[in-house]
């Protein structure tokens, strides 16, 4: 490192925020980004520690002291391809991510850690706004093409490094905007929409095309695409909600999937008209949220800026510790296992911990109006006894279901192919990434349930590259050595 004594003579800064009061007024990104100077000071703090963490720490193994020592020496052009040759998307990641490189951060024994994730998002913004960042198409193509269903991060991701690869590559999105969680799954105050077009024109530019309202399964054949692609990669995510089947749920209006309600206000604030029986607004509601993790906060947030008269979010699991413990020593990411609490939660809501929902009390008219629940306590990881006389109810006026999802639709494409799942639900795949039908591949949360961008841009990544061994010969599952040409059957 050109500055080795940095950490001792810098103090971390990150990205800043605007005031809540603020920020709550509109659905726009609220960050306000060090400047380029203070980035620099940022990098200097990375030490010179013999074997950093951080990359294995991050999914993509991104080579972060290299950049960081780039950036402190001015040389951000070079840092940006050092970022770019391991991350797709840092314009993404820089947002979004949980940051487990700062977890593992070895400064992080002593002191805070290297601000890694504001780093990261400094550099990939300067280069777009140096113009560094343009299309770049390969110069050879194979004659190989490729199709990939969903363009979520994962898809995204197969696309360009297949692409890069020089195959000719076709995105099929079944809704009509391109991005899957990024551009209906994450509210716009995380992710404004244009950051995503940005990067999608990029990606157009270098020869890969977009089909939106291309739902494959339903509206075009599996088949179809067998017949026209030399490879299939599934990157659709896992979408099956988890419900709360307690007593009075089938009944019950006012209570929503935490993506329904997260969707269709991306869509309104995207210029979509909703129809006005369809419309699901907090409002001048008492909302409950009932799921802790990062889609509640999402559904918090959002909740907040349209009005809600109240927000509550409550959670299953005990309330994590503060700090870490032997359970989360580092380098491990504590994730959800240690206290923290998100932009959209510190704008005001009441949290709760160990609530065990029981019953959705309605009135003549069928429309929530309570939640009846008792308190938990655990006595195990997988076990808990629910406590006598804690007995009580939250008043309220719509209740957001956000307890994660379980598994893909296993109807359309799945179904359509006829694919082997496993013991969850998802697609099961060797670790080539290859499903049971030769030829077809999946990435992403398709694959291994529901997890971080950061973990399907990686996973899109590795799923591209067994595509391109197969494309090439380079390997196949069955001992016909002419099956690594052969069309889908």
């Amino acid at each position: 490192m050109e500055k080795n004594t940095g950490f001792r003579e810098f103090g971390r800064s990150t990205h800043q925020y605007k005031p809540v009061e603020e920020r709550i007024k509109s659905f726009f990104e609220f960050m306000v980004p060090l400047s380029k100077t203070e980035v620099e000071t940022q990098g200097a703090r990375c030490m010179d520690c013999g074997t950093p963490f951080c990359h294995p720490s991050c999914p993509l193994n991104n080579q972060i002291p290299d950049f960081n020592d780039m950036v402190y020496e001015g040389k951000w052009n070079i840092a940006y391809k050092i970022l770019r040759s391991t991350n797709n998307f840092p314009e993404f990641t820089g947002k979004l991510c949980p940051a487990p490189c700062e977890s593992g951060c070895v400064l992080g024994l002593i002191k805070d850690p290297v601000a890694i994730k504001s780093i990261e998002l400094a550099i990939v913004e300067h280069a777009y706004n140096e113009g560094w960042v343009k299309p770049n198409p390969p110069k050879k193509r194979t004659g190989k093409k490729v199709a990939v269903i969903g363009s979520g991060p994962a898809g995204l991701a197969v696309a360009d490094q297949l692409n890069k690869a020089g195959h000719e590559v076709t995105v099929f999105e079944k809704a009509d905007r391109i991005g899957g969680l990024l551009q209906y799954g994450i509210p716009n105050f995380k992710l404004d929409k244009k950051i995503i077009s940005r990067r999608v024109e990029i990606m157009k530019a270098e020869g890969i095309i977009f089909k939106t309202g291309s739902n494959v399964g339903a509206n075009i054949p599996a088949s179809k695409l067998q017949d026209e692609f030399d490879a299939i990669a599934l990157a659709g995510g896992s979408t099956i909600p988890r419900d709360l089947p307690i007593d009075g749920r089938e009944k019950a209006k006012g209570v929503h999937f935490a993506m329904d309600f997260l969707v269709q206000n991306n869509k309104r604030v995207a210029g979509d008209k909703i129809p006005e029986d369809e419309d699901i607004l907090a409002k001048d509601k008492n909302v409950l949220v009932v799921g802790g993790g990062d889609t509640g906060s999402d559904c918090v947030g959002t909740s907040i800026r349209q009005g809600a008269k109240s927000v509550i979010q409550i959670e299953l699991l005990p309330k994590p510790p503060e700090g870490r413990t032997p359970e989360t020593a580092w380098p491990q990411h504590p994730g959800p296992r240690m206290f923290s609490t998100s932009t959209s939660q510190a704008e005001g809501c009441r949290r709760e911990w160990a609530v065990l929902s029981k019953k959705f009390v309605t009135d003549d008219n069928g429309n929530v109006t309570a939640v009846k629940y008792k308190k938990i306590e655990w006595q195990s990881k997988t076990a808990f006894e629910e406590l006598e006389g804690t007995e009580a109810e939250y008043k309220v006026d719509m209740v957001m279901l956000a307890m994660g999802f379980m598994y893909p639709d296993p109807s359309g494409v799945i179904k359509d192919l006829g694919l082997e799942l496993d013991n969850r639900g998802n697609v099961m795949t060797g670790p080539d990434y290859q499903t049971s039908m030769i030829g077809v591949f999946a990435a992403g949360d398709m694959r291994t349930g529901q997890s971080l961008i950061v973990n399907c841009i990686s996973e899109g990544r590795e799923c591209a590259r067994s595509i391109d061994m197969f494309l090439r010969g380079g390997y196949s599952r069955l001992e016909s050595k002419n099956q690594s040409f052969c069309k889908l059957s």
